[in-house]
């Protein structure tokens, strides 16, 4: 089957990113909320939510699932820390990004029930998709949200969504996304050597930048982060989530440039996809 795929480009993917007035204030740059951090992965959502300030949102908070979340991240200060279960009952969220960390425990498939029913959008990676994969009721709740929605598998995440072998996800990756987003009436992006964007219109496309450099933990979860800011900054889910994988990539090639290749960290992603973000924005 012939299947007509777009390379992603720097001029495609900042062609929708909104130019900020003069006049500007943090609340016109968008809520996000980060879900997720069980006990012993606090870590997770704290990458993500640095990720979403760094790369623009004008406000983060992050709700964590474990016992005895800590009160301030002292690395990044300006996020505000809550129990998850505080975090849902925050006023006017634009986006939630949950899963990273989370665990899937029956408290983490309730916290998961209640984002679903919210109107925001969501950017659900992690074990959310694992949480999706276990239980049917909350893929219907998933399908039946009239706001947007983005799914983040890596092949493993999208083997058990759609009940297949990780084999089968690489030999048709493709087919893999397709299904996605079919499934799950989501936009989707299949993580790996040149991932894969496929929108709910239907289109494909492929993302050229990245290196194997970026094999290390937490780049799933500061990619979550920045399709969250973007999102939280008036981007369209689709918009959004090609940006960040477009920029994610290029992050870590310009490690990679400067010899950083082996013990690169999602943290430095992070902060060379701001500094890239600003540059392309200058030129």
């Amino acid at each position: 089957m012939n299947e007509r795929i777009t390379a992603l480009s720097r001029k495609q993917v900042m062609a929708n990113f909104p130019k900020r007035p003069h006049d500007s204030h943090k609340g016109m740059f968008g809520t996000v909320a980060v879900i997720g951090g069980a006990n012993g992965m606090v870590g997770a959502p704290l990458m993500a939510a640095r990720a979403a300030l760094r790369l623009g949102a004008g406000c983060v908070h992050v709700g964590l699932l474990a016992d005895n979340p800590p009160a301030v991240d002292f690395i990044q200060p300006e996020l505000m820390l809550h129990s998850a279960s505080d975090a849902l009952r925050l006023p006017d969220v634009d986006v939630y990004a949950v899963g990273c960390g989370l665990g899937t425990s029956i408290d983490a498939q309730k916290l998961l029930y209640q984002v679903l029913k919210r109107k925001a959008v969501v950017v659900l990676d992690a074990d959310a998709l694992n949480l999706l994969a276990k239980h049917h009721d909350l893929r219907d709740d998933l399908r039946n949200r009239k706001l947007s929605a983005v799914l983040t598998p890596h092949p493993g995440e999208a083997a058990r969504l759609l009940a297949c072998s990780t084999k089968q996800i690489q030999s048709d990756r493709v087919a893999a996304a397709r299904q996605l987003v079919q499934q799950f009436a989501c936009s989707v992006v299949l993580k790996g050597a040149d991932s894969l964007c496929a929108t709910r219109d239907g289109k494909l496309l492929a993302n050229n930048t990245g290196n194997p450099g970026m094999s290390s933990a937490g780049m799933g979860d500061v990619l979550t982060g920045m399709i969250a800011a973007f999102v939280a900054q008036g981007m369209t889910a689709d918009n959004a989530m090609q940006l960040a994988v477009h920029l994610h990539g290029a992050a870590g090639d310009a490690l990679a440039e400067q010899h950083a290749g082996i013990g690169m960290t999602a943290t430095e992603v992070s902060e060379w996809a701001r500094y890239l973000l600003n540059k392309w924005l200058s030129n």
